[in-house]
């Protein structure tokens, strides 16, 4: 019995020696329950919303009022044509437009009816379809304080819906881009974040830091070959969603594979700054899978919109890798567009490629000086 007390006591001994692990078996848990809790929100809110108001009369000034004061709505403001506004969705800056129709007020007095056109985007098909029906029924709740009748309705908002990027509502339109996010994420990071954890474990990392190499050329030459399997993956995924799941590729080819392969770099990267960091295969593994899987189920607008966290988590989620890939996604293959609207995706990947560059090469000059 006191040789079984005594082989237990190692084990705790060695669980507790290593505090990242520590940190992920007891730590995770308490993170899953506050992300999952208070991310996972099928609710609409806070849906970017501008108006094109040529009428500029009462009833539309009212309506703008009781947007801005509804908790589903996140009034921009006022735009004065309509290539504003499909400017401003091929920015991704707005989630929805309401046009007026000219004379709105008098049309709705003298007639009994007017015409307003909800233009939402719709890559999202979730979020579009609900975003919809929260304004068709905020302008139905207006007709009907205008009638000052519930049961019978004296007045009639027509409402004319203009779906963009998905009007057929496909929800492979959603999902696809985001699962080539999360594919590439967590098989890339896997493949290098063991990398120099193996060398450690078998005792060889200490030669190659002694190497006549630099740490840069190291960690380069390690990424190649997984850059190139990669790659692979990159083409199988692609031919999938277009041959298999018939999500078309309505932009640039070329720009979409520029925009997956700084992708990969990036998801290679981070596996190599956590092989950096951590001592053993298993922990490295438990963080570049389970670890970057969370945050990207949750955080990175794949399931769930972004818009409608708290703010605490809207922020975090700026600084999830594949937010910024799965939004270049959806805009290149969903929205068709151009180089111009992705700008800032492309510089986010890039300056988070050289931030994990730079930590993974310091933490290797950091080993040796040691």
């Amino acid at each position: 019995m006191k040789q079984f007390i005594s082989f237990v006591e190692k084990e705790f001994y060695h669980i507790f020696r290593d505090g990242r692990t520590m940190l992920i078996l007891l730590g995770m848990p308490v993170v899953q329950m506050l992300l999952f809790g208070f991310a996972i929100n099928m609710d609409v809110k806070n849906v970017r919303t501008v108006i094109f108001d040529p009428a500029k009369d009462v009833a539309t000034a009212k309506i703008g009022n009781k947007i801005d004061a509804s908790s589903y709505f996140n009034l921009l403001g006022y735009v004065y044509s309509s290539q504003e506004i499909d400017d401003l969705l091929n920015r991704g800056e707005i989630d929805m437009a309401l046009v007026f129709e000219n004379n709105f007020s008098n049309n709705i007095l003298h007639t009994g009816q007017a015409q307003i056109q909800i233009i939402t985007n719709t890559s999202d098909p979730n979020f579009g379809t609900i975003a919809t029906n929260y304004m068709t029924a905020l302008l139905g709740e207006y007709a009907q304080e205008m009638s000052g009748k519930v049961d019978e309705m004296s007045y009639r908002i027509n409402v004319n819906g203009k779906l963009l990027y998905n009007p057929e509502m496909n929800s492979a339109y959603t999902f696809v881009p985001g699962i080539m996010g999360l594919v590439l994420m967590i098989i890339c990071s896997i493949m290098t974040s063991i990398s120099i954890v193996r060398e450690k474990e078998r005792g060889t990392m200490e030669v190659l830091l002694v190497s006549p190499l630099k740490p840069a050329t190291i960690l380069i030459a390690k990424t190649i070959p997984y850059l190139a399997l990669s790659i692979i993956n990159l083409i199988s995924i692609l031919l999938l969603s277009v041959y298999v799941l018939h999500v078309p590729i309505n932009g640039s080819l070329g720009l979409l594979i520029i925009v997956s392969i700084l992708f990969i770099f990036l998801a290679l990267s981070l596996g190599l700054l956590i092989s950096t960091t951590v001592s053993t295969q298993v922990a490295a593994v438990l963080i570049s899978g389970i670890g970057l899987m969370m945050p990207t189920l949750v955080l990175s607008g794949m399931i769930f919109p972004i818009n409608s966290m708290p703010e605490v988590l809207q922020w975090f989620s700026t600084i999830v890798p594949a937010r910024w890939y799965i939004s270049a996604m959806k805009k290149i293959m969903i929205e068709g567009l151009e180089f111009k609207y992705i700008i800032k995706e492309i510089g986010m990947i890039v300056a988070m490629i050289t931030l994990f560059i730079s930590l993974s090469i310091w933490n290797i000059k950091e080993r040796l000086n040691y």
